[in-house]
């Protein structure tokens, strides 16, 4: 078994539902690491199902233990890259909880490496769409600079003319543009009118205000395809 396979399968024997690796020698926060290892773990489909009227409490549980598990997840395979005798930093949110910019992004957010890895394209939403799972899901990531074997990035949207997203979001932070790879986050989403609007909702929903919403993450069709599936 190569590297690569060894680490994916390391990662999915830890908790992770799918992995990918990107070339981001042109991103890399940190010049030395130019491979970045991309993993998410899925919502359950009961949690997502009951999402009509997002957010719900179950919703904010199940994403801060996911977060839990990613962070869990990217230190193993961290610790598991450096037994090997590379270099590695896992991109836990502990680590970076407090480093966002003034538009709410990390400096190499996770969405950037798992579109270089294939694993999926932003949506008008501006969250990670799979084919699979649709918007579903928790990303982290680990940078390194293991050679691993990269997959085929993708540069654009596969949404088309579809608006679901866009429809369910009523703080108007969605433009309904489509993403490329050329894009910044705010030349199609506005994440100020949505975090103002998760204030108000999760303060109606949950009781207290919290920058937590969903409604798009249930309204992507497919998201839909794959809370339906038995």
């Amino acid at each position: 078994m190569n590297l690569t396979d060894e680490t994916k399968a390391f990662m999915l024997k830890n908790g992770a539902t799918k992995v990918g690796f990107a070339d981001i020698t042109d991103i890399t926060p940190k010049t030395e690491l130019t491979t970045g290892i991309i993993f998410y773990i899925t919502y359950p489909k009961e949690t997502i199902r009951n999402m009509e009227n997002a957010p719900t409490q179950e919703y904010l549980e199940e994403l801060i233990k996911l977060n839990t598990k990613l962070d869990e997840i990217g230190m193993k395979c961290e610790k598991f890259l450096i037994s090997k005798g590379y270099d590695a930093y896992a991109q836990t949110k502990q680590r970076l909880g407090s480093d966002f910019g003034e538009n709410n992004s990390f400096e190499l957010p996770h969405k950037t490496i798992a579109t270089k890895s294939g694993l999926g394209w932003i949506g008008k939403s501006a969250l990670l769409i799979t084919p699979q799972y649709g918007s579903a899901l928790r990303l982290s990531s680990v940078l390194t600079n293991a050679p691993l074997e990269f997959g085929k990035a993708i540069l654009k949207s596969k949404c088309g003319k579809c608006m679901e997203c866009k429809n369910a979001c009523i703080g108007g932070a969605i433009s309904g543009k489509e993403w490329n790879y050329k894009l910044k986050r705010n030349d199609f989403y506005d994440d100020k009118k949505c975090e103002k609007y998760a204030l108000i909702i999760s303060e109606e929903n949950l009781g207290k205000a919290d920058t937590v919403c969903g409604k798009c993450i249930y309204a992507c069709p497919y998201t839909q395809k794959y809370i339906k599936k038995n």
